[in-house]
């Protein structure tokens, strides 16, 4: 039997031996640097500064390190201001033999990986880019612990046995707001609560609300839903400074181009609508004129949201096809010889989770292409794969637009969508063949 060949590091050749290796912890972060030993540093500010100038010491021009979780932020800042390059990689790239695991150990085995150029950095956009991204991503916390307030006044309601989030389509809708607020001033005459609602549902739902006011009003649920109306009320005050500060980070990074001529009207936001002044103009005007929100599946909002992911600059990704396999969209393959398995996508992120939804709202869709593209895959192989699948099309879309510009990918689009007619036709015509039957074209 042979012996398998051992491969060691002298084997291999070392491309930069200025380059360093950093361990990143909550109170101390370790330094290897080449023919020297291990240093340790707190965490404080001033302590990373030295760190810092330790490695200017050292001649070190790039450093990899793992981002671990957000106490990569500050010496990454630190670094970057500084002109050393800084390398951020995935921590299951840089894993460590089993029973080796130390900090000291870790920030070796990095700086040793890095100085033979095995590490692929991770992508992080640009300055303005993070600043927008930080401000999004806290909207967006904002968003979801709002929710959970909507939940805690659904629950007063309902230990009342009031159904009104049952009848109205949104608790926290116009309609739904005013009569809380009416409940809580004391108002419980079931035709005057109705009367604050829009005609809306007044006309189709009027007597279904009255009987969905009706129930037993007592003191400890109704300080329940005042108090999750009070904290629902604070976050969307938070997320109006939000919006806010984006706005005015989205006009600082379009102050020195000029918008867009023949504008199109921007598509209605449903839900959490930015309470930004003419964000669609902003939008393409960083852009250049790109207007992504044309896409299906898409809105000023998600584009916003994919632009603090992603940056406007497609170069990062050579094609769309390292674009989807970044985003986790790609099909997955784990085959070697006959044997095929299955493979879990671990590279999951943000943005790639922005495309997801957009898919599912496509697959909602009657008269789109894509609609129909995600029913064909869904009756094949389930929902799961089939917004994936849609949000793969999506994300290629996207990068062809924000790389080329809408006019190529409405090309594209419009051939698309007459090949799925003529399929179509072709599909009912086999049918109606079946059936002994003719399908002729309407002139109407």
């Amino acid at each position: 039997m042979m012996k398998r060949e051992k491969h060691n590091s002298q084997g291999i050749k070392v491309i930069n031996i200025h380059a360093a290796g950093i361990d990143v912890g909550t109170e101390k972060i370790f330094i290897s640097v080449y023919g020297e030993p291990v240093r340790s540093f707190d965490t404080y500010t001033s302590s990373l500064q030295e760190a810092k100038q330790y490695l200017i010491s050292q001649k070190v021009d790039t450093v990899a390190m793992e981002s671990t979780g957000v106490y990569w932020i500050p010496i990454y800042e630190i670094l970057e201001a500084s002109g050393i390059k800084v390398c951020l990689v995935n921590g299951a790239h840089v894993k460590n033999l089993p029973g080796r695991k130390t900090d000291v150990k870790d920030c070796e085995w990095i700086r040793e990986l890095h100085s033979y150029g095995l590490l692929r950095p991770s992508f992080i956009p640009d300055e303005r880019i993070r600043v927008i991204r930080a401000y999004v991503r806290l909207r967006d916390d904002h968003i979801q612990m709002a929710a959970s307030h909507i939940q805690h006044m659904q629950k007063a309601l309902d230990m009342m046995n009031v159904k009104l989030h049952q009848v109205i389509s949104q608790l926290t809708g116009v309609s739904g707001i005013r009569i809380i607020k009416a409940i809580l001033n004391g108002e419980r005459n079931s035709e005057k609560l109705v009367s604050l609602c829009e005609s809306s549902i007044l006309n189709k739902k009027r007597a279904e609300v009255i009987r969905s006011l009706e129930g037993n009003y007592k003191k400890e649920h109704l300080f329940a839903l005042a108090q999750a109306l009070d904290c629902w009320e604070f976050y969307q005050k938070k997320i109006v400074e939000c919006d806010k500060e984006i706005g005015t980070m989205l006009e600082d990074m379009g102050k020195d181009k000029e918008p867009p001529q023949n504008i199109q009207a921007a598509k209605p936001i449903r839900h959490h609508k930015p309470e930004i002044d003419d964000l669609h103009v902003k939008l393409m005007t960083i852009t250049d004129g790109k207007d992504v929100a044309r896409l299906a599946g898409l809105t000023d909002l998600t584009v916003m949201q994919l632009i603090s992911e992603l940056g406007i600059d497609m170069s990062p990704w050579k094609t769309e096809k390292y674009f989807t396999s970044w985003l986790g969209l790609s099909p997955c393959s784990h085959s070697s010889g006959k044997s095929k398995k299955r493979c879990k996508i671990k590279n999951k992120n943000r943005a790639g989770q922005i495309f997801r939804e957009s898919a599912q709202s496509v697959g909602n869709s009657k008269y789109l292409a894509l609609g129909g593209f995600f029913r064909r895959i869904k009756s094949r192989a389930g929902n799961k794969v089939a917004i994936k699948a849609t949000a793969r099309k999506i994300a290629v879309l996207y990068y062809r637009v924000m790389k080329y510009g809408i006019e190529y990918v409405e090309e594209g689009l419009k051939k698309y969508e007459m090949k799925y007619k003529d399929m179509l036709i072709k599909s009912l015509q086999k049918k109606a063949l079946s059936l002994g039957m003719l399908l002729v074209p309407s002139n109407v």
